[in-house]
């Protein structure tokens, strides 16, 4: 028989796993807040969600009384992280709490910011509100490890991805696409989810993608692009630089001719010169130091060979994401990364097969 005590914990660990599933929903589009849920419980029925708004603003607390169907008087608050303390561009949520006279304050994992970590615990205390934290902390924790490593390096959180068949080849010679119609789709989701594109020109010359989110009704969200090229080697038909005015496109380059630069410019790609290392290449870190100051907290690199391979050689990859076909290429196959596949089983501590309950393709994430 269980006790009431264990009956607290299990609805404490419900809620607040309801509260990470809202967060969830909007990780990846709030800019450089992190995305909370917060779920409102009162008399063990929930009264109302929030979740941190797209771009950051409104806060989850903030939505989720907004939301509510009675009176927060007398409720719990389960909330994903530390409720901010600090007058930013609105008023601190733990202010909000505290005039909604909020009962309790349930929290999972204190905030990073200097501005209110810790903060948060002492004065809802000091009003008279129960507060407890540290539920459900190991898996919120790593939710929202991409926050944490933008607010500690200053850098964007990196994600890499690259697809190969069966046989470790990137590239077909027949077939267009060497993943299925599912693992198109989770890539998709993975720009969508991402501020910015990173990709080489010899992507860009081979493919001419789009680089765009397709997925129906998120199209507004494809991300900003970013491109490494030295020489200023682009294709002038590429999709994305004659696609400009929909799109903030930069490229980071070294040295280029003058008729190059002006025809560019006048595409209105946005260029940014960098000296190059003893390797006579761009330096990478420098790359990302000056996208994450172009507001970009979290960054999807789909390279090609190359540049996948540079990234893993200085480990600037936080997570990867391998789309390995169930179809080998054998003759018709060309670029084989069995080398990268070896240096990602080498970088990262652990890997997991994603289930898309629909394709035949393995989509492995490295963590």
């Amino acid at each position: 028989m269980s006790s009431k005590k264990d009956n607290i914990i299990t609805s404490d660990n419900y809620y607040m796993g309801l509260a990470l599933a809202l967060a969830k929903e909007n990780h990846g589009l709030t800019k450089e807040n992190p995305s909370v849920g917060c779920v409102l419980v009162k008399n063990n029925q929930i009264i109302s969600t929030g979740v941190t708004s797209v771009n950051g603003r409104p806060h989850a607390e903030y939505n989720a009384v907004k939301n509510c169907i009675v009176s927060p008087n007398g409720s719990t608050a389960y909330i994903t992280m530390e409720p901010c303390t600090h007058k930013g561009k609105t008023n601190p949520c733990s202010s909000l709490l505290i005039k909604s006279k909020v009962k309790k304050v349930i929290f999972s994992v204190t905030d990073i910011d200097h501005r209110t970590s810790k903060q948060a615990h002492k004065i809802l205390k000091n009003k008279g509100i129960f507060v407890k934290k540290g539920i459900l902390k190991k898996e919120i924790d790593d939710f929202y490890s991409s926050y944490k490593f933008n607010r500690k390096y200053k850098l964007p959180y990196v994600t890499g991805k690259i697809a190969c068949s069966k046989d470790n080849y990137i590239k077909s010679k027949k077939l267009k696409y060497i993943s299925d119609e599912a693992s198109l789709n989770v890539g998709h989701l993975l720009r969508y989810k991402n501020d910015g594109i990173l990709v080489s020109y010899k992507t860009l010359n081979d493919d001419n993608p789009k680089l765009d989110c397709r997925l129906n009704g998120l199209e507004k969200n494809s991300p900003k692009i970013f491109i490494i090229d030295k020489n200023l080697k682009i294709k002038n038909y590429s999709y994305v630089i004659n696609s400009i005015n929909r799109r903030n496109t930069y490229i980071f380059y070294n040295s280029a001719k003058i008729g190059k630069i002006k025809y560019l410019k006048k595409k209105n790609v946005k260029l940014i010169k960098l000296p190059v290392g003893n390797n006579n290449q761009l330096n990478l870190l420098d790359v990302l130091k000056i996208i994450y100051k172009k507001k970009i907290y979290n960054l999807l690199v789909e390279g090609g060979r190359s540049l996948t391979r540079s990234f893993l050689n200085q480990y600037l990859f936080n997570q990867f994401y391998l789309f390995k076909s169930d179809n080998f290429l054998k003759s018709t196959g060309s670029i084989s990364i069995s080398d990268i596949l070896i240096k990602l089983d080498k970088n990262f501590k652990s890997k997991k097969v994603l289930d898309t309950y629909t394709n035949k393709d393995k989509i492995i994430r490295f963590i």
